[in-house]
């Protein structure tokens, strides 16, 4: 008799390493998966400080970056799913940081006044 997919443990994530190609997640049963950052679009234009300030959401079940919304489940990462953000939600994303400052970087400005 076979397993479902709705029998099967997803483990945790427990690290989470952003380089300038590849994110890497240590997971809660020792394995580390590393998918290329061209599967998200959001890290591979983002700052090496802005994919840094993560954290994990749901218990280790997903990760979330704050300062450019993007959320990546360990499922998905085992799944080999990438992004599935539509290049019309992207460019609207990505052309809005070239026109405002990001949120961190107003809170810098204001913590200096």
């Amino acid at each position: 008799m076979g397993i479902s997919a709705n029998e099967i443990e997803i483990p945790n994530a427990e690290k989470v390493k952003v380089t300038e190609d590849t994110l890497s997640v240590d997971l809660s049963d020792g394995r580390t998966i590393s998918v290329p950052l061209a599967w998200f679009p959001r890290l591979l234009h983002s700052t090496p400080e802005e994919r840094n300030h993560w954290r994990l959401i749901g218990k280790g079940h997903g990760i979330h970056w704050e300062d450019i919304d993007e959320d990546i489940s360990v499922e998905g990462l085992l799944a080999g799913k990438p992004s599935g953000e539509s290049q019309t939600s992207f460019k609207k994303w990505l052309s809005g940081r070239s026109s405002s400052p990001t949120r961190r970087s107003i809170r810098r400005t204001k913590a200096r006044s």
